[in-house]
């Protein structure tokens, strides 16, 4: 059978389904029975969309994008658990592409990479946190895991398989261009003009309450998990597209990347997240070496000095609350800071003992959910790394440490010494001056470890690592 006669055959089959459901609605209608004509209505998208997916997986790769930015802030308006798209979305297009293969040939030697063996190592060893003799809820386990390593060792081979080109990159950046641009708008919306009614109920949560109010003041959250995860994304996307734009020799691509990245910034700045100054100050700093431009350094260099002068040295618009708030992330004799100094002190005595730490989801949000009481589930671990080191003990702790340095020195390797061409080598510059920002800000708070910033972070490791490739047949082209 020719390709041209199992489209007709398609939509012949197509056809005759829809004209039975449009009858099938009509029918309903007439009984009055409304429900099940919206339910014969909604049905055909989500099939269609799976039909969608399973022809061309790139599509449900996409699609996880979307959710990733989307879903946690969806569930404050939908009653049902949104965050689990993200989890269907990778399986479901893992699937299809498993099925792709009878159609069209799938290499999956190029997933063979560094990168994957890390993250199958990392989920692995997050996997044998089941046998863990300190874990003590399973269903912590499955919830925790995700963000851990499920998402991670989904997402980077299916980068290598089918989000692997260079236009690939070109469509991720004005992607996530746009999603940073709602997202700060709806920052700037909740703090300007207020909350809607479905993040006021959210709010009135006792413990959203106590960390979004402080001294009366709001830290916006946008459609973000929390306002620490608004804070630091927005830090990384100032970052990203500020360097992008700088580099950018179209001048409405770059007035459009230098909007996003002011904006992110100021995003971050009024949600009043103290650790997310880490990130434009680490990142930035790393851009001066990185671009390997005297000008640079000293132009770059200079900003930076004078913006830590005068937020660690002087009292500068010490009455605007978002500049108090910063300051006092520089301030030696903060009660907070001490507070996370004892804590610290005592999961070191708590995990002498426990090397593999006391189990994936004991920490944390999750728990305080599923194992309320416990040591673990009632001391603040303030840092992404601290949760590591708490559910995983230093044994986890030092493999996910040489993990994400080794991404990041590849990154910076590649940038140095591989890259030739300006365009990739800017791109990769500023993902990657974004990510030192986040590793640092991850010590004081969840930087790495939350949605969206984890896929995101590593799909745009996983398409710098593959600019050599491209650099290679670019030139096999022109010769």
């Amino acid at each position: 059978m020719t390709n041209n006669s199992r489209h007709k055959k398609l939509i012949y089959t197509i056809s005759i389904i829809f004209g039975f459901l449009i009858i099938a609605i009509i029918f309903f209608l007439s009984n009055n029975n409304l429900i099940a004509a919206i339910a014969l209505f909604v049905i055909p998208f989500p099939i269609l969309f799976v039909y969608k997916i399973f022809a061309d997986p790139k599509i449900g790769f996409i699609s996880v994008l979307y959710a990733n930015y989307f879903s946690v802030g969806l569930s404050r308006y939908v009653p049902a658990p949104t965050g689990l798209a993200v989890d269907g979305l990778l399986v479901l297009t893992f699937t299809a592409l498993i099925f792709f293969q009878f159609n069209k040939k799938v290499d999956w030697k190029n997933a063979k990479q560094s990168y994957t063996f890390f993250v199958i190592i990392w989920f692995l060893m997050t996997l044998l946190q089941l046998i863990n003799p300190e874990t003590l809820s399973r269903e912590a386990w499955f919830y925790a895991m995700r963000g851990y390593a499920l998402y991670i060792v989904l997402t980077v081979p299916l980068v290598y398989l089918i989000f692997n080109k260079p236009k690939d990159l070109d469509y991720f950046i004005i992607l996530c261009g746009w999603f940073t641009i709602l997202a700060v708008m709806k920052g700037i919306g909740q703090k300007f003009i207020g909350l809607d009614n479905w993040e006021k109920v959210w709010l009135n949560d006792p413990g959203n309450r106590a960390t979004h109010i402080l001294f009366g003041q709001l830290r916006t959250f946008s459609f973000f998990s929390d306002a620490g995860t608004y804070g630091s994304s927005m830090g990384y996307f100032g970052v990203v597209y500020i360097i992008l734009a700088i580099n950018e020799k179209i001048k409405q691509r770059k007035y459009f990347f230098y909007l996003i990245g002011v904006g992110a910034l100021f995003a971050m700045i009024i949600s009043g997240t103290r650790s997310a100054i880490a990130v434009p100050l680490v990142g930035f700093g790393a851009y001066t070496i990185l671009s390997k431009k005297f000008k640079s350094l000293i132009l770059v260099g200079s900003i930076l000095f004078v913006v830590f002068f005068l937020l660690k040295y002087t009292y500068v618009a010490q009455g605007n609350y978002e500049v108090r708030r910063m300051r006092s992330a520089f301030t030696e004799n903060n009660p907070s800071m001490n507070v996370r100094k004892e804590n610290r002190k005592m999961f070191g005595e708590y995990l002498k003992t426990r090397p593999f730490g006391g189990g994936v989801g004991s920490a944390g949000n999750w728990g305080m959910r599923f194992t309320p009481g416990t040591f673990l589930a009632e001391t603040a671990t303030d840092g992404w790394y601290i949760q590591i080191w708490a559910e995983q003990g230093v044994v986890g702790l030092t493999f996910y440490l040489i993990m994400i340095f080794y991404i990041v020195f590849k990154s910076s390797f590649l940038i140095f010494f591989k890259l030739k061409n300006p365009e990739n080598t800017s791109k990769a510059i500023a993902f990657t001056c974004g990510m030192y920002g986040l590793m640092v800000s991850s010590y004081s708070a969840s930087s790495l470890g939350q949605m969206p910033n984890t896929i995101i972070v590593f799909v745009a490791a996983s398409l710098i690592s593959l600019m050599p490739k491209w650099e290679t047949e670019e030139l096999a082209k022109k010769t």
